[in-house]
């Protein structure tokens, strides 16, 4: 599917266009169906985007949020994506909104992710609004160049839920959505920033193995065009 990419002169400009469009985006979710659902990433790159949305004036007590993809730790833990979300996004107006987590309480990450795919079911599908980030190694979700179960996240055929995932690069267990999951959002974005990130999605537009570079699935494979806000 095609991608569009949109340039900004500075981060601070990037977090606060993708502001504007998402909340317009979930505003016309609301009216038409009464509620909407977004999905979004951890890592630093979306602090300050979320800081942004989280001040926008919309019907937060109908929008259900959650994570494209989580480390298998407590909500309270530095590394965990809840923690992130928690301090900068369901703050301000956003703190009406629905939070679904994805770590769960439980015996191993098999256990958390069969919990959370029960637990995200009742989110609409497709998403409206799904947040992807992309790692150095062309990582997306959790999806890692030689992980556990990429093959399986990343296959089409794949059902709609939470798996887990291990990697080299990847410290903790995670819990990730699966590309089906993920690949029909109404609006499908990539937020990436710096020039490091830019020549990794040049590298990534290239030819060459999706295993060894998974955002490639989504530039590839997603029924949703891919829309990419990058800055400097």
């Amino acid at each position: 599917m095609a991608s569009t990419l949109h340039s900004f002169a500075s981060a601070a400009d990037l977090a606060s266009s993708l502001a504007d469009k998402v909340a317009d985006t979930l505003s016309a979710a609301i009216a038409a169906r009464g509620t909407a659902s977004i999905a979004v990433s951890g890592g630093s790159t979306p602090k300050v985007f979320f800081q942004a949305l989280s001040t926008r004036d919309i019907a937060w007590d109908k929008v259900t949020i959650t994570l494209v993809d989580e480390r298998f730790v407590p909500a309270d833990n530095p590394r965990s994506n809840h923690l992130l979300v928690d301090a900068n996004l369901l703050q301000n107006r956003a703190k009406a909104a629905r939070f679904l987590p994805l770590y769960q309480d439980a015996a191993s990450a098999e256990e958390a992710a069969r919990l959370a795919t029960e637990k995200t079911r009742a989110i609409s599908s497709p998403f409206d609004i799904v947040i992807l980030g992309m790692g150095g190694d062309g990582h997306t979700a959790s999806f890692f160049p030689g992980g556990s179960n990429l093959a399986k996240a990343i296959d089409a055929s794949t059902p709609r839920g939470i798996i887990t995932m291990e990697a080299e690069g990847a410290g903790e267990p995670r819990l990730t959505f699966t590309f089906s999951s993920l690949q029909d959002a109404a609006l499908l974005v990539l937020h990436i920033e710096g020039e490091g990130k830019k020549d990794v999605l040049a590298k990534a537009e290239g030819s060459g193995d999706e295993a060894a570079m998974p955002i490639r699935a989504v530039l590839r494979r997603a029924t949703s065009p891919v829309e990419i806000y990058w800055a400097p």
